[in-house]
């Protein structure tokens, strides 16, 4: 009797059971086209940009603009990355950049130069998360209200120091960070920080211990629990994590306007939560993507660049990120539904 020998256990093609897709292929073709769709959208508002304005949009210094105007917010959205792969949520980020840029240039810190502007918006940032974590962690409120409230106290501290008036900084070492004699091979320097800040994000994400901790947290606290993870400690780490990306941010915003006012960061909380969002970040946790979450900011900034300058109203602008994020939320769910 002939005998057919069976095909090998560690071939890429071995069959799966009918009905279900081999787990060497689902997750990374899903996440393989997650990109390769937010690649197309930016290349597409290129196209357009290119094509309404073609000198003004494709001109080296608008260029220029748009990655530094993402710089700030992007450094806020990798730390909202983590906050929303671990289940969380984070409402207070624009005000905690706030908060710390105006801290960082009173005239009292002005007097340390450029190192006491720095380290007082990192401290400031990792002050707002420490407070944030441990009321979220220990304290056993919901993300949403810690944060909420957070939000207001933190505006608040920020207008009452400014009393309201903008805070002009006059150190030259952070000033000529923004001037084009600082470029590195035509590259802002607030761009470098950002692409550094997103390189360690994703290496933490993808390749460490606390980056499989934070996805397993997310999704599912209780069996990370029983599984040996300290799970409060671990949310405490990740509410710090944020307050130091809005540390930076807030320098970095420090460098791009030269001043610091209680009005920075306004609405920074929505365009992270939606850069997240569209870029492949579960809202219910579990699944993150640094990769998409740059992506997704890159293309918020395209947008609102491409309406400038049209000379769009910035209610339709709205109305557009509006579309955006319903329909990747939409894409969410249906790719949910078929795993």
């Amino acid at each position: 009797m002939t005998q057919h020998a069976s095909p090998p256990r560690d071939s890429a093609d071995t069959l799966a059971p009918a009905g279900r897709t081999p787990a060497w292929r689902g997750p990374w073709a899903r996440a393989d086209v997650r990109t390769l769709s937010l690649l197309g959208v930016l290349a597409a508002l290129v196209v357009i940009g290119g094509v309404t304005k073609p000198d003004e949009f494709l001109d080296t210094r608008n260029l220029q603009l748009v990655l530094t105007q993402a710089s700030v917010i992007g450094v806020v959205t990798v730390g909202m990355t983590f906050v929303i792969t671990s289940g969380g949520i984070d409402l207070s980020v624009g005000a905690i950049v706030a908060l710390a840029s105006v801290w960082a240039t009173t005239v009292a810190t002005q007097e340390y130069g450029f190192g006491g502007i720095l380290f007082t918006a990192v401290l400031v940032g990792l002050g707002c998360g420490l407070v944030n974590g441990l009321l979220i962690a220990y304290g056993g409120m919901v993300p949403f209200i810690a944060t909420l409230a957070m939000l207001a106290s933190a505006r608040g501290l920020a207008l009452q120091i400014t009393d309201g008036r903008t805070q002009i900084v006059t150190v030259d070492g952070v000033l000529s960070l923004g001037e084009r004699d600082s470029y590195v091979l035509g590259v802002p320097p607030l761009v470098l920080v950002f692409a550094l800040v997103t390189v360690l994000g994703w290496l933490v994400l993808n390749r460490t211990t606390f980056g499989r901790r934070t996805v397993a947290v997310g999704g599912n606290a209780e069996a990370a629990r029983l599984a040996g993870i300290d799970v409060r400690r671990q949310r405490l780490y990740l509410y710090l994590l944020s307050g130091l990306c809005c540390g930076i941010a807030a320098f970095l915003l420090i460098v791009l306007s030269g001043s610091g006012q209680n009005t920075n960061g306004n609405l920074y909380e929505l365009d992270a939560i939606a850069a997240a969002i569209i870029g492949g970040t579960l809202l219910s946790g579990g699944r993150g993507t640094i990769t998409g979450s740059v992506l997704g900011v890159l293309i918020f900034t395209t947008i609102t660049n491409i309406f400038a300058l049209n000379n769009l109203q910035s209610d339709v602008q709205q109305i557009a990120k509006g579309a955006i994020i319903v329909a990747a939320v939409l894409v969410q769910r249906r790719t949910a539904s078929t795993t």
